[in-house]
């Protein structure tokens, strides 16, 4: 632990904790089981497979594509260096949605799913049916694993393709997207974390709205009446991101809600006669809640 965290020192933000993840992934323990047992001595194997985690975590590489998985909403999903690695501020869309639905038998559309964190979460909360598409086939594959191993493959149906080309002619009564949304020019260069993980599920063009901009011109065909939509963005982009949902969903209330750490995250648009209660146009710029 103690060498594991000292080569980490410089290229981590939580060297002890990386290592101690590391450490029990190499020794097949539980984390606890190494708190309790400090003066185990590992094997030649196993120090060897402690040492080439911290090697590729030193250089850069997220934990998670070294765990082969990363916890999310309180489940563990499969990843690979094909999916972004789930984020703790997308549960605050996710808690959102699952308000939204209720018991009610909805159906859903997750655009951009990626590793299939959001639909598997959906459906594994709730009654709905939960379609995905990822333009690429090997995030689609691991998304369909990801549902099979949670149990929900009877409610999950992912499709390759890009944004709502696979599933024209449907409706749906909530449409979540997690797209892309950094700025090309802003995206870093490694040893970056951010750098393993696919340029597709990272770049957004060159404002970080490119494929927002198409989505939204595209949205308003895929509607039901009185559905929610729930887009996920940046906080320097957020309120441009509100402009274009305004101007796409002329009469749907529009409210920005915060995430963890109290920052603007995602978009909240609700059709008339929805949750929010409001027949004509409403911009909300301030904190926003999940209910």
């Amino acid at each position: 632990m103690a060498e594991g965290t000292a080569l980490l020192h410089d290229s981590s933000t939580s060297p002890r904790a990386d290592a101690l993840l590391l450490l029990a992934h190499a020794l097949h323990r539980e984390r606890e089981w190494i708190v309790a047992h400090g003066d185990a001595t590992p094997s030649g194997e196993e120090a060897q497979a402690f040492e080439r985690l911290s090697a590729a975590r030193s250089r850069g590489v997220p934990v998670a594509y070294l765990l082969g998985s990363a916890g999310f909403y309180g489940r563990e999903f499969l990843v690979d260096e094909n999916v972004l690695v789930p984020r703790p501020e997308t549960e605050h869309l996710v808690a959102e949605a699952i308000a939204f639905i209720g018991n009610r038998p909805l159906r859903v559309f997750d655009v951009g799913t990626g590793s299939g964190a959001i639909a598997c979460t959906i459906a594994s909360e709730t009654h709905a049916t939960v379609h995905g598409t990822d333009i690429s086939s090997s995030a689609v594959a691991i998304a369909n694993e990801n549902a099979r191993r949670l149990g929900v493959a009877d409610r999950c149906r992912f499709y390759v393709g890009d944004l709502t080309e696979p599933v024209r002619a449907q409706r749906f009564d909530l449409i979540v997207a997690n797209l892309p949304y950094v700025p090309t020019a802003e995206i870093p260069s490694k040893p970056d974390p951010i750098t393993y993980e696919p340029r597709e599920a990272l770049d957004g063009g060159p404002d970080g709205l490119s494929l927002y901009r198409r989505l939204l011109t595209e949205l308003p065909a895929f509607l039901a009446a009185n559905a929610m939509v729930l887009l996920e963005a940046a906080p320097p982009i957020i309120e441009r991101l509100c402009d274009l949902t305004r101007n796409s969903l002329p009469h749907f209330t529009i409210a920005v809600c915060n995430d963890y750490a109290g920052l603007p995250r995602y978009i909240k648009a609700k059709g008339p006669d929805g949750l929010l209660g409001s027949q004509s146009p409403s911009i909300g710029l301030g904190p926003g809640r999940v209910e």
